[in-house]
């Protein structure tokens, strides 16, 4: 490759050659090896130097046990934003913006509101992904999206469908065009060809082909103004509360630089979440509050599936990449190196609802869930990224380089968090006992050393019910078909959590790290969609 490689939408060290191709995949290396080493290096410390690894076990239960009450504070306050956020009227406070009141509303002195801008000019380009969900999911999405309350003549809804779903994809399709094209200003249905050469099958190559369509077709057609466009990109069985798109238009308006931001809600797993298997539900509910944590921690926060974004961004940094499996947390990534570390993402608290992993029965279900993570995991791919492009650009005057190290370190921290603690804990902590034979167990700390990890991890669990608690008060109504017994059940399951954590959270994240470690490069894998 030439001189003209926009690193920026490098995939995978193989989009590279040369100094290049080596740099990159020695920085793929990276997070599998950090993750690799702390284990390896803990089992063999275990024989070779057992006190050294008690003790080293006992510092990191406390570090946990810190991190627990540090985490259920952000948890706690960001259940209770979240409730301030669903009982707020924010067509109300749009329509204040518009009347000018910005003291009562507190509106960012550069924000569009105070440069004029009205809500009623807004529009908003709502993308739908899609390959071989059922009818019932997509209407369903699409229904919610009517019944928001916002103005459906100021919505563009874009359903991309992939080429490859063949003829059940377009009968979903002309389903579709008759029930919904009256809906809204434009329904826009675009096939997504199979087999473009540099693509991988995935949903960021089919949103990414979608919106360009669309800015051909229809928004240049129609000299739409990019700066009063937001774009909103779904999966398909996202459901959205009423409200959201007044709270996402509020938003936009009031901050400051809203070009240079992505706004992301909380996403929670309700639409069937009283159906699904109990460690489905687990993993999920997990992830939900792992997002209501960032959401507070605002210098952590990265957009995450249904996640909203500018057509001026989206349009400058020329899209999404077709390249990367992680394109949820990719496009962040590539508008913070574009913008040189002056881009960030706004929380909104209000949530958007989507489903529970769930396939036909327990085996299918908990194999579908474990692939899901492992997906998920791969946004690991996104720290070789960061790096090199950090070093690309660490000559730029503009670069805050702050910030992009910041975020390196979080990410870098994250993942080898991921993929090792949960380990760390549950299995490498009995090590120095059942390794460290005469030279550790004749020692006093060998007889304390369990009493004082399960000591240690008995008030840790305060994190754990305090998260049965939230995830209580978080889910809907419970269905008529079900006793009382199951709202029980919803509580009794937080027992399980420390297996999920490692079943479904340290053993696929090390797997994806793995993968990446020696260029078993992923492809993107479509999580089943069960609401029966």
């Amino acid at each position: 490759m030439g001189k003209d490689v926009d690193y920026l939408r490098v995939g995978k060290a193989t989009d590279l050659s040369g100094r290049d191709y080596k740099i990159y995949r020695i920085l793929e290396i990276l997070p599998g090896f950090l993750s690799i080493a702390t284990l390896v290096l803990l089992l063999v410390f275990s024989y070779f130097k057992p006190v050294f690894v008690a003790y080293f076990i006992i510092a990191f239960d406390v570090y946990w046990l810190l991190l627990v009450i540090y985490m259920a504070i952000f948890l706690i306050t960001s259940y209770r934003r979240l409730q301030k956020g669903l009982k707020t009227d924010w067509q109300q406070k749009c329509k204040n913006l518009a009347s000018g009141m910005f003291d009562e509303e507190k509106a960012a002195p550069d924000s569009l509101a105070r440069n004029g801008l009205a809500w009623s000019e807004v529009w908003h380009l709502i993308v739908l992904p899609t390959y071989n969900e059922s009818l019932e999911i997509i209407s369903s999405c699409l229904m919610a999206i009517v019944k928001d309350g916002f103005p459906t003549d100021r919505m563009i809804v874009a359903l991309a469908i992939e080429e490859r779903a063949g003829i059940s994809g377009r009968e979903k399709a002309e389903i579709i065009k008759k029930e919904f094209a009256d809906k809204f200003a434009h329904l826009e249905i675009v096939f997504h060809p199979d087999g473009i050469e540099g693509e991988i099958k995935g949903k960021g190559s089919n949103q990414a082909w979608c919106v360009k369509k669309v800015k051909e077709s229809l928004l240049d057609k129609e000299n739409f103004d990019y700066k009063k466009i937001l774009v909103s990109v779904f999966d398909i069985d996202t459901i959205v509360r009423p409200g959201y798109f007044f709270a996402l238009t509020y938003k936009f308006l009031s901050v400051t630089d809203p070009y240079h931001s992505s706004y992301q809600p909380i996403p929670v797993y309700h639409n069937n979440v009283w159906n699904a298997p109990f460690f489905a539900r687990l993993a999920a509910a997990s992830n939900t509050f792992w997002q209501m944590i960032m959401q507070v921690r605002q210098e952590s926060l990265v957009t995450y599936s249904s996640h909203s974004m500018t057509f001026v961004a989206l349009n400058e940094i020329g899209f999404w990449s077709p390249k990367n499996v992680s394109e949820d947390s990719r496009i962040f990534w590539h508008c913070m190196m574009y913008y040189n570390g002056h881009y960030r993402v706004e929380p909104i608290y209000f949530d958007v609802s989507m489903d529970v992993t769930c396939d036909q029965n327990l085996p299918l279900t908990a194999r579908s869930l474990y692939k899901q993570q492992r997906r998920w995991a791969w946004g690991g791919e996104n720290i070789p990224y960061l790096i090199f492009n950090a070093m690309k650009r660490w000559k730029n005057k503009d670069l805050n380089k702050k910030m992009i190290i910041g975020h390196i370190i979080i990410q870098i921290y994250g993942f080898h968090a991921w993929a090792t603690s949960a380990l760390i804990i549950a299995v490498l902590g009995r090590m120095p006992m059942w390794l460290g034979g005469d030279r550790f167990n004749s020692t006093v700390l060998s007889g304390n050393l369990p009493a004082i990890t399960q000591n240690l991890m008995n008030f840790a669990m305060v994190g754990l019910i305090l998260s049965a608690l939230v995830s209580n008060l978080l889910l809907p109504k419970r269905p008529k078909k079900y006793s009382v017994w199951k709202s029980i059940g919803m509580v009794v399951q937080w027992v399980f959590i420390p297996f999920i954590i490692v079943i479904f959270g340290a053993i696929p994240c090390l797997e994806a790290q793995i993968r990446l470690m020696f260029g078993k490069y992923m492809g993107f894998w479509v999580t089943p969609k069960s609401r029966n």
